[in-house]
């Protein structure tokens, strides 16, 4: 596993997850929008932080982070903090979907795309597992 790559923390925990001891952040290029990202949502103490690399994967962003907030009320201030913070830090407003319900939402900010679930929301949609990184592979569909 390469330090972009990583495994999901321990379910209950408030950290994000961890590549040897390092956190995410120290993994990110300092000043990167990836590392504002990583370093927003460890500060707001969001729940199993993961980040996707999906450089040669896709073209819609070079990142994609999934991570989960305790409540709704939670998911939605991580994501107006996170917001404010990356207009602060000069990387314009990203593009917020799903905010008024705050069951899952989605931060575009360009080359970083940002998932804040509730915790039984993220086990439904398992974005992790569909993008390689869940326990284990999914089924094919229609085999027999």
């Amino acid at each position: 596993m390469t330090p972009a790559q990583t495994a999901p923390a321990d379910a209950g925990t408030s950290k994000t997850a961890l590549v040897g001891e390092t956190p995410l952040s120290a993994n990110a290029e300092p000043g990167s929008l990836h590392a504002l990202v990583l370093h927003s949502l460890e500060e707001d103490q969001a729940q199993d932080v993961v980040s996707i690399p999906l450089e040669g994967k896709s073209s819609i962003a070079d990142y994609m982070i999934v991570a989960s907030g305790r409540s709704t009320r939670q998911v939605a201030a991580i994501a107006t903090k996170l917001a404010e913070r990356l207009k602060a830090a000069g990387f314009g407003s990203p593009r917020i979907e799903g905010l008024p319900a705050a069951d899952w939402v989605l931060l575009d900010a360009g080359d970083v795309v940002v998932h804040l679930f509730r915790p039984e929301v993220r086990s439904f949609y398992n974005l992790e597992r569909m993008w390689g990184f869940g326990d284990s592979p999914a089924a094919a569909a229609g085999s027999a």
